[in-house]
């Protein structure tokens, strides 16, 4: 299936293992793994960098694979889950951003392409998030609010 935005297929990537049994190397117990899960998650870090601390730092491949549960599923279950989905927040603040870029350079045709863009992708989050109820049914996207959020 190609890309949204461009005509590339895009399958060139890199692919998790197929084996679903953890590796024998791995010299932390689960219960270790959670709790450092939860000191990074107290330290203000994202699931996505808890997951990359983890997988550069300390030496555990997958989370999921040793636990049996995702990173976000162990912070919304001790209650330090964020309010919004990860990847929302991101898109939002790269919005936020371009918004800024677009007050001080107004012929950047470019970044007004891209904010077309990624506002588009946030609208397409947001009826997901909706679907799914991760995000409350009366909550809409709207640049000035978006300011005030990721501040």
């Amino acid at each position: 299936m190609a890309r949204i935005h461009s005509r590339h297929k895009g399958k060139s990537r890199s692919k998790k293992s197929l084996h679903k049994i953890v590796p024998t190397w791995v010299q932390y117990k689960p219960n270790v793994i959670e709790h450092l899960i939860l000191k990074l998650a107290k330290e203000g870090n994202s699931a996505s960098q808890i997951g990359m601390i983890l997988r550069d730092s300390y030496g555990i491949p997958d989370v999921r694979m040793i636990l049996g549960k995702k990173i976000t599923k162990i912070l919304e279950e001790k209650n330090l889950a964020k309010e919004f989905p990860e990847d929302l927040y991101s898109l939002i603040k790269r919005a936020v951003v371009l918004r800024e870029h677009i007050a001080t350079n107004n012929h950047d045709v470019v970044a007004k392409r891209g904010l077309l863009y990624t506002e588009s992708k946030i609208l397409r989050l947001v009826k997901y998030y909706k679907r799914t109820n991760k995000v409350s049914k009366d909550w809409n996207y709207d640049p000035k609010r978006a300011k005030l959020l990721v501040q």
